[in-house]
C-alpha cells in the first residue's frame, strides 16, 4: 500500500493541529485501529492521505475561512468548497460545517443567483362603484380564550 499524504504549510494552523491532536489520543488510536489507511507522522494524523483536523472550533473556522474567503479561491459554493477541503483535510461533520459556513456568508447570499421563474404581472382588481359592492370576510381562530371568545371575524368593505 502506498501512503500518499497531503502537505500542509508549516504555520499557526499546523501547530494548533499538532497540539490539539495530542489531546485527542483516544480518537486518534481508534482511527488507526479501523484500517491501515491511517497513520501519524510528526504529530499530524493522516487519514487516507488527508490531514485529520481535531475537534477544535477555532482550527476548523480558520480552515473554512482560508478556503472560502480568500481572494484566490473566490467564495466557492458548498459543493466546490467541500471538494477543495476533502482533498487536504478530514474531520467528522465536514460536510455540515461547510454547508453552515457557506449559508452564513454574507457575500455569497448577496450575490446568489436566483433560479426561480420571474413573477408575472400583477393585475389589480377593479375599483367598486360604491360601498357594499365588494365585501370580504375572514375568520381567524382558534385563538386562546379571552373574555369567553376564541376567534376574530374581519369584514372589509
Amino acid at each position: 500500500m502506498i501512503k500518499r499524504k497531503t502537505t500542509v504549510k508549516e504555520g499557526n494552523i499546523l501547530k494548533e493541529i499538532k497540539r490539539n491532536t495530542t489531546r485527542e489520543k483516544e480518537v486518534v488510536q481508534a482511527l488507526k485501529k479501523e484500517d491501515g489507511l491511517t497513520w501519524e507522522e510528526d504529530g499530524v494524523v493522516y487519514i487516507e492521505g488527508r490531514v485529520y483536523i481535531p475537534n477544535n472550533k477555532k482550527i476548523r473556522e480558520e480552515i473554512l475561512k482560508k478556503n472560502h474567503d480568500s481572494v484566490d479561491v473566490g467564495h466557492p459554493g458548498q459543493h466546490r468548497m467541500l471538494e477543495l477541503l476533502k482533498r487536504m483535510y478530514w474531520w467528522l461533520g465536514l460536510k455540515e460545517d461547510v454547508k453552515k459556513y457557506v449559508q452564513g456568508c454574507f457575500k455569497c447570499q448577496q450575490n446568489k443567483v436566483q433560479h426561480q421563474k420571474k413573477a408575472g404581472e400583477l393585475h389589480p382588481l377593479d375599483i367598486p362603484q360604491g360601498p357594499w359592492q365588494e365585501i370580504s370576510i375572514d375568520i381567524i381562530g382558534l385563538l386562546p380564550k379571552s373574555n369567553g371568545m376564541d376567534a376574530i371575524v374581519v369584514i372589509v368593505d
